[in-house]
C-alpha cells in the first residue's frame, strides 16, 4: 500500500527539528532511519502531515567519551554501534543486544534512538538501557531535559517523549569492573524477543557484590528484575546461587499472553533466561 500524502523537511540543526515539530502540530512525525516508521505508513496505520527527517542533523551521530559516560547519538545506526571501540570497551552490554535486533539490513539503516523512541516492549535495547542506568538527552521548545530510563519508557509504545520534542542522545554510564551479557529467546532469527535478559554482574573475592537484571517483554516497559538483583548481591559466584535468584525473576512482572507464547510461558522462560544471562555475564561455572 502506498502512504498517504504528507510534506517533507530535513533540518540541519536540533533547533530546526523542534521548531518543525511545533509547526507540523501533533501530526507530525520524527524520521530516523525509519525502520518502524516506514512500515507503519505503507500500512496507513498512521498519516503524518509531515515528516522531519534528522538525518541531516550532525549532533545526533556519533559516539563521545564523556568521563565517567559515552554520549550516544540518537539517530547512531545500529551498525555503528557495533564498530564502536568506545562502546566496546565501556558497553559492552549495548554491542551485545544490538547484534540481535533484526538483520543485517535493518542494523545498517535502523538508529538508537528510534529503536528506544519506538518502545516497543519486545524490543531489546529499552531494557538495556534499562539494565545500564542509561539517561536520554530531549530537545523540546521549552529548551532541554534529561530524563533516566527508568522514567522514559511509560507504556506500551509509549515514552515521555513530547509531540515537539527530538531526542537528542543517550548517555550511558561506564561500569568498570563489570562484565555483561544479553539472553535472547525467539522464535526464529531476526524475530521480535519472546522474551530477553539484560545482565551485568559485578564480582568481588567469588562472590556477586553487585548485579543489574533487566527484563524484555516482561511487561508492557522495560522492568527491572529486583528480586534478582536483591538474592544476588552478596551470593556465591556459583549456579547454584544463580539459579536459586533467578526463580524470583518473574516477581512484578506482567507478561502477555500473545499468539507467540502465553504469560505462563514467559514467566517460566524468564527465569531460565536469567540463570543464563547472569551466569554467562558473571563468567560462573
Amino acid at each position: 500500500m502506498i502512504p498517504a500524502a504528507f510534506d517533507y523537511t530535513r533540518p540541519s540543526t536540533v533547533d530546526e527539528a523542534v521548531r518543525a515539530l511545533a509547526d507540523g502540530g501533533e501530526d507530525a512525525k520524527v524520521l530516523a532511519g525509519g525502520q518502524s516508521l516506514i512500515p507503519v505508513l505503507r500500512l496507513r496505520l498512521a498519516a503524518p502531515s509531515v515528516l522531519v527527517d534528522l538525518g541531516g542533523v550532525g549532533e545526533l551521530r556519533g559516539v563521545r567519551d564523556d568521563g565517567d559516560a559515552l554520549v550516544i547519538g540518537a539517530t547512531t545506526r545500529h551498525a555503528d554501534v557495533l564498530r564502536d571501540p568506545l562502546i566496546a570497551e565501556h558497553a559492552p552490554l549495548l554491542a551485545q543486544a544490538t547484534e540481535t535486533v533484526a538483520d543485517r539490513q535493518v542494523r545498517h539503516l535502523g538508529t538508537l534512538g528510534g529503536s528506544l523512541s519506538h518502545a516497543d516492549p519486545a524490543g531489546d535495547l529499552p531494557s538495556v538501557a534499562v539494565a545500564l542506568d542509561a539517561s536520554f538527552g530531549i530537545a523540546g521548545p521549552g529548551g532541554r531535559r534529561t530524563v533516566p530510563a527508568s522514567e522514559f519508557f511509560v507504556d506500551f509504545l509509549t515514552t515521555a517523549l513530547a509531540p515537539d520534542e527530538v531526542l537528542v542522545s543517550v548517555r550511558v554510564p561506564k561500569r568498570p569492573g563489570w562484565t555483561t551479557h544479553y539472553e535472547k529467546f525467539n522464535r526464529v532469527a531476526q524475530a521480535w524477543a519472546i522474551v530477553g535478559v539484560a545482565a551485568a554482574v559485578r564480582r568481588e573475592n567469588g562472590s556477586i557484590a553487585e548485579a543489574r537484571v533487566a527484563l524484555t517483554n516482561m511487561g508492557s516497559t522495560p522492568i527491572r528484575a529486583s528480586g534478582v538483583e536483591e538474592a544476588l548481591a552478596g551470593a556465591p559466584a556459583t549456579v547454584d546461587a544463580v539459579a536459586s535468584a533467578a526463580g524470583r525473576a518473574a516477581e512484578g512482572a506482567d507478561p502477555p499472553s500473545d499468539v507467540f507464547a502465553s504469560a505462563d510461558y514467559r514467566r517460566h522462560l524468564v527465569t531460565v533466561l536469567t540463570r543464563r544471562a547472569v551466569v554467562s555475564a558473571g563468567g560462573i561455572s
